[in-house]
């Protein structure tokens, strides 16, 4: 393994290696389902509950991650659920019938989540620690780690069939990564937000279990923008081929534009959302890139056709790719609890939009179904206008949503937590 002289490209290089695991963990058993379907004898219906359980998993997994980010830090929990996730993938593999299938990919979804939690506040640490933007570059990687499982799927089906070979040459690749990320990780200390509020001298350190508080207004809304951003996201990549095929009357050959459209503007956008989030704010992006998405698409759908379907896609794309980045960073500066309920609450948009698509769709047409896509798109830019946006070069507030500070450090007796912001 290479190794990085400069701090912060160490730490950022360690993160995103957590990120790409978790896109060629997820993308490699997904990418085999044919298989798994094949080797337990399963039904159409059999395969939607598994592919159910893992979401299902995932967004349970809200307590549990809350009380573990607390407990272990962010850089133990992270290596610990990459550990799991690695030998659940394994295990999958050899699963002796449906129902033992079922309880792995079930637990599956709970380590997700806690990867998902620990890595994104490894992230949202990494910018504050180092005034420096690198949320988005991390998520652009996610995708890098799920193409890369599609290639190995692709190349392990032409040297064998055998379900076992393959993942454990995806495992060997998971090891290599977690490997690689152990020594760069931020240590508690480092991870530790700056704009945490400090604790009141008078009051004695609590001694029994601390329990879940009720969310914020400012969490809920951020949770809001998580979900819808998500619904879009996972909308497109279920629903875009369908559309290209059955409402815009694409060929055979062009219809699997349509997800691969989406797919090449996110990766692009991200790779350079950081440098607009540092020139313009988090705030503004979120805002008009879901305007953007939203817009885009209905005119899209109101024009028809398979040009402008393309064209409206491609603004999905670029629109909602900074979302996702953007608000996790807020959450994870608003506490570990936010951070693990946003992501619960984006898990969920990810898992009921595509279903929630169909609903409509089966109930009208697709075209409404899409329409509800671009709403869901807008719905999240009315969102981002009730959350309290951070800058990474200014901690206290963004200068694209708040009054100038009055002062550059405030004494401690000013600072306020960011889920008691006014929204």
């Amino acid at each position: 393994m290479f190794r990085v002289r400069d701090d912060f490209r160490r730490a950022q290089v360690a993160i995103a290696a957590l990120f790409c695991f978790l896109g060629l963990q997820y993308a490699t058993w997904a990418s085999r389902l044919p298989a798994i379907k094949s080797r337990l004898d399963l039904g159409e219906a059999e395969v939607g509950l598994l592919l159910m359980a893992c979401g299902a998993g995932a967004a349970a997994s809200f307590p549990l991650v809350a009380i573990l980010t607390r407990r272990l830090g962010s850089r133990l929990l992270a290596l610990l659920s990459a550990l799991a996730l690695g030998v659940l993938l394994l295990a999958l593999a050899v699963a002796p019938n449906y129902p033992v299938a079922l309880l792995i990919i079930c637990l599956d979804g709970v380590a997700v989540g806690c990867l998902n939690v620990a890595m994104n506040a490894q992230g949202a640490a990494l910018e504050v620690r180092y005034q420096r933007t690198a949320m988005a570059k991390l998520h652009a990687t996610f995708s890098g780690g799920s193409l890369c499982a599609a290639l190995l799927a692709s190349g392990m089906n032409a040297v064998t069939s055998t379900l076992a070979a393959h993942f454990a040459v995806a495992a060997v690749l998971l090891a290599l990564l977690i490997g690689y990320a152990r020594n760069g990780l931020l240590t508690d200390d480092e991870a530790a937000p700056k704009a945490a509020p400090e604790p009141v001298a008078a009051e004695p350190a609590p001694t029994g279990r601390r329990r879940l508080s009720m969310p914020s207004r400012i969490t809920v809304w951020m949770g809001c923008a998580m979900a819808f951003g998500t619904v879009t996201e996972g909308a497109m990549n279920d629903w875009s081929a369908l559309y290209m095929k059955d409402v815009a009357h694409a060929s055979a050959e062009v219809a699997p534009l349509g997800i691969a459209v989406v797919s090449v503007m996110m990766v692009l956008a991200r790779v350079f959302a950081d440098g607009w989030r540092t020139r313009w704010g988090d705030g503004r992006i979120v805002r008009a890139g879901s305007v953007l998405a939203g817009a885009g698409l209905a005119v899209a759908l109101l024009v028809g056709g398979v040009v402008p379907a393309l064209i409206g896609f491609a603004c999905v794309g670029l629109g909602v790719a900074a979302v996702t980045p953007c608000v996790y960073v807020a959450a994870a500066r608003a506490g570990s609890d936010a951070l693990a309920l946003v992501a619960a609450m984006g898990t969920t948009g990810l898992l009921a939009g595509p279903a929630l698509i169909g609903f409509i769709a089966s109930g009208s047409s697709l075209v409404w179904g899409m329409g509800a896509v671009a709403v869901s798109a807008l719905l999240v830019s009315l969102c981002a206008t009730r959350i309290h946006w951070t800058s990474v070069t200014d901690t206290d507030t963004d200068t694209d949503d708040a009054e100038p500070a009055p002062a550059p450090t405030p004494a401690p007796a000013d600072r306020t937590p960011l889920t008691d912001a006014p929204a």
